[in-house]
């Protein structure tokens, strides 16, 4: 009986009276000194093989004590729990389905030190069953989440070293079930919790460190988690989240093969983060998926895009920097990437960034639709229509750039001889829509224009435009503007050479063609027509012109026009015409000198009228000193003459020396005129080089001179 007494008996208890006592009292001592006597039972029940007297004592502790009312009787179950695992040692694993119930249970007791006992008994069992127990590693898991979440700073100490043993039992296992435990972690790596959010942190690292885990097949499942702690406010959280995503990132580098795909999503929804250290890491994943991925991204290439255009124009140096790096090898990808990609989302992504606010986003959008249209042209006229009122609205921008790159575009979709009219027609119509656009751009529009398109080609193509339009008010403008454009413009001089080519009577038809097709637009305006006459050097028709002039209602504006006019006629640009009013043999001066005084007559006496007063003045006064010269000589002659008729007294001899002197005079004058028509040759081949390399240069930049250079290579 007194052995009885001391161990218990089924019938009435597992454990002696004196224990239970002491599991229960409210001293710390005394549930020690218990948990010791059962630690030391159950050694003896295990060695016995006494099993159901073990699971009767574990019973008792779990559902008596530990889901006891009282605050002490708990405290106790768990410690004789721990003592019950000690001493059942690696027979504990046999036992865990009820050792480990109560004990997970307590750790939500409302009390304190219930809650530390708790993690402490758990502690003990795990220490015990090591590797047994990763089979209850979610439960556990969970414990541990609820563990670091606690406002007592004991239990979190506690658990800090639970954490450490379950981590190291982990590395040490070979046979942890991550597929299991990756649901867990996406449900909890959403809570904000910076306690759980360490926890979480850990554990990544861990398992990733871990040989037989590959981390990185699970990557897309608790990525978007990671990413979000970048913008906690702890800072410790902050960096622990950087240095996992780093390694991450080197792991994916020196990896063969990787899933980009589901990870793309998840990485351009940060791309749009109001956090500038998740926007900056977003895009830097970004970047080395598209060096790493290469056309196993084709499915992707428009969610890419899209992030990537958000942060061209972030507020951050950096980040625009990045995605700006991130932006040229995407477009250098998918233009020299093999495989067919879907037009239509790529297309819906750049119409959103041609409606952005932002320059940088703009340009992008525009070169990634400059390069698709090189790249693809047969494939992309399905959806000209679809872009052309966004490409033309931003015609309209404030920055020239955007105008410029916009233009380009334009241009190229130009190269389709079936868009070309439609193209130029819609701008037309924008710039008689918005009057204040053709005032201030659209000089910057024409010339871009000629120099991606040709000249020639552009100018003939708008005066056929125009002529179909009804509206006779903005005919007269715009063709002041093309005039204004073909008198002022550099790249034009291609275009002015050869409306000067053009009335000549050696002119081939085309030429001719294009005076005529110009000067039958141009009439719409009667300034603009006169000085087309003077560019072309039809001098006869803009003397005649003068006359019809006369009965135009006379404005203003066209007074205006004609004082612009006079400040040209002094610009380069009329340079040939000035130099005329020399040639008084030439069959056109006359004209040319009725068409000068022509435009005198019409204008008031201003300061126009007095510059080409004195021009004319200046070339009348000439004209006459050069008539008086011959009269001058012949007077001198005749002098000299009457002169040597009187001298009686000249030798034989002095004027064989005359002779002889004017003889080698003339020899040399001879010689001079020589070495000048030399020198004079000399100097236009070297200024006609010069010409030649600006007319190259400036077709270098045309886009039929491109598309030739293509032609020749393939």
């Amino acid at each position: 009986m007194a052995e009885d007494s001391s161990v218990g008996t089924p019938a009435e208890s597992p454990l002696a009276p004196a224990i239970l006592r002491g599991l229960g009292d409210r001293s710390y001592d005394k549930r020690k000194n218990a948990a010791l006597e059962i630690e030391a039972l159950i050694k003896t029940l295990e060695d016995n093989n006494e099993t159901d007297r073990i699971c009767s004592i574990i019973v008792l502790l779990g559902q008596d004590f530990a889901t006891s009312t009282n605050p002490n009787h708990r405290k106790g179950g768990l410690i004789g729990l721990a003592a019950t695992a000690i001493g059942l040692m690696s027979a504990t694993k046999l036992y865990l389905d009820a050792l480990l119930p109560p004990v997970l249970h307590c750790l939500d007791d409302p009390e304190s030190r219930v809650r530390y006992y708790a993690c402490e008994s758990l502690y003990n069992i795990a220490k015990v069953a090591r590797g047994d127990i990763l089979a209850y590693f979610n439960q556990i898991f969970v414990g541990l989440c609820k563990l670091f979440a606690d406002v007592d700073v004991d239990v979190k100490n506690g658990s800090n070293l639970l954490d450490r043993l379950i981590k190291d039992i982990v590395t040490e296992s070979e046979s942890f079930d991550v597929e299991r435990f990756i649901p867990l972690l996406q449900k909890y790596i959403r809570r904000a919790n910076p306690y759980i959010r360490q926890l979480l942190v850990g554990w990544i690292t861990v398992l990733d460190s871990v040989p037989d885990i590959n981390m990185i097949d699970w990557l897309p499942d608790f990525l978007d988690g990671l990413l979000n702690m970048l913008s906690d406010g702890n800072r410790e959280i902050r960096q622990a989240a950087d240095t996992a995503l780093s390694d991450f990132l080197k792991e994916i580098q020196a990896s063969s093969f990787v899933d980009f795909g589901p990870m793309v999503p998840i990485l351009v929804g940060h791309c749009n983060s109001k956090d500038r250290f998740n926007r900056l890491t977003a895009v830097q994943w970004v970047h080395e998926f598209i060096k790493l991925g290469g056309e196993r991204l084709v499915l992707f290439f428009w969610e890419l895009l899209g992030a990537i255009s958000h942060c061209i124009s972030d507020t951050d140096p950096v980040v625009r920097e990045r995605a700006g790096e991130a932006n040229k090898d995407l477009l250098e990808l998918v233009q020299g990437s093999s495989e067919e990609f879907e037009l239509s989302p790529l297309l819906k992504t750049l119409k959103v960034g041609l409606l952005s606010h932002h320059v940088p986003t703009k340009m992008a959008a525009l070169k990634w639709i400059n390069m698709l249209l090189e790249k693809s042209p047969s494939d992309m006229g399905r959806f000209i229509q679809e872009l052309l009122p966004s490409l033309l609205n931003a015609l309209t921008d404030s920055a020239d750039d955007v105008v410029l790159m916009n233009l380009q575009v334009l241009a190229r979709i130009s190269l389709n001889e079936e868009q070309f009219n439609h193209v130029l027609e819609e701008i037309l119509q924008l710039f008689s829509d918005q009057r204040r656009l053709l005032e201030t751009r659209g000089g910057l529009i024409i010339r871009k224009l000629c120099v991606l398109l040709q000249p020639k080609t552009i100018y003939v193509a708008v005066a056929s435009v125009l002529q179909t339009n009804s509206d006779l008010e903005f005919i007269g403008v715009m063709v002041e503007a093309l005039n204004l454009i073909l008198l002022t413009a550099g790249e034009l001089e291609e275009l002015r050479q050869a409306l000067r080519l053009s009335t000549r009577s050696d002119a081939s038809p085309e030429d001719r063609e294009l005076f005529a097709a110009l000067f039958a637009c141009w009439c719409h305006n009667p300034v603009a027509t006169f000085s087309l006459c003077l560019l072309a050097q039809a001098y006869d028709v803009s003397a005649e012109l003068v006359k019809e002039v006369a009965e135009v209602e006379i404005t203003v504006g066209f007074l205006m026009q004609v004082d612009k006019l006079v400040q040209l006629i002094e610009s380069p640009i009329f340079l040939r015409l000035r130099l005329q009013l020399l040639d008084v043999d030439s069959p056109s001066y006359p004209f040319l000198l009725k068409s000068l005084y022509g435009i005198l007559m019409l204008l008031p006496q201003s300061a126009a009228f007095k510059i080409l007063r004195d021009r004319m003045a200046t070339a009348c006064s000439l004209h006459q000193n050069l008539a008086a010269l011959p009269s001058s000589s012949s007077s001198s002659s005749s002098s000299s003459s009457s002169s040597s008729s009187s001298t009686t007294g000249v030798t034989s001899t002095a004027r064989g020396e005359r002779v002889q002197t004017a003889q080698t005079a003339l020899t040399r004058r001879g010689k001079k005129t020589q070495d000048v028509s030399l020198l004079l040759s000399k100097f236009k081949t070297a200024q006609g080089r010069h010409v030649q390399a600006r007319r190259e240069a400036i077709r270098k930049k045309s886009l039929h001179s491109e598309a030739s250079t293509t032609t020749a290579e393939k």
